[in-house]
């Protein structure tokens, strides 16, 4: 359990607890998420490694945006084959 205050002195408690429950009920639907991110983040990964994009390399290998950088990535500022 954490504190966050919020502005003028306004305390929040937070219960990461309830979270972790729902997240260890409901492993199943993670499970798409996840397999939709490893894709678009493996092959994102592997054209900026290829166009040899170094920035672009570090910056999808550690934001987790499921899929969002990965497919921004690709279809606006990959190198073009010619």
């Amino acid at each position: 359990m954490r504190r966050v205050i919020l502005g003028q002195g306004v305390k929040k408690i937070i219960d990461f607890s309830s979270t972790s429950i729902w997240l260890q009920n409901n492993q199943l639907w993670l499970l798409p998420f996840l397999i939709w991110e490893l894709v678009w983040k493996g092959l994102a990964l592997w054209k900026a490694a290829r166009n040899n994009q170094n920035y672009w390399f570090v910056a999808i290998l550690i934001f987790n945006t499921l899929g969002v950088l990965p497919i921004v990535y690709i279809a606006f500022f990959q190198k073009k084959v010619r």
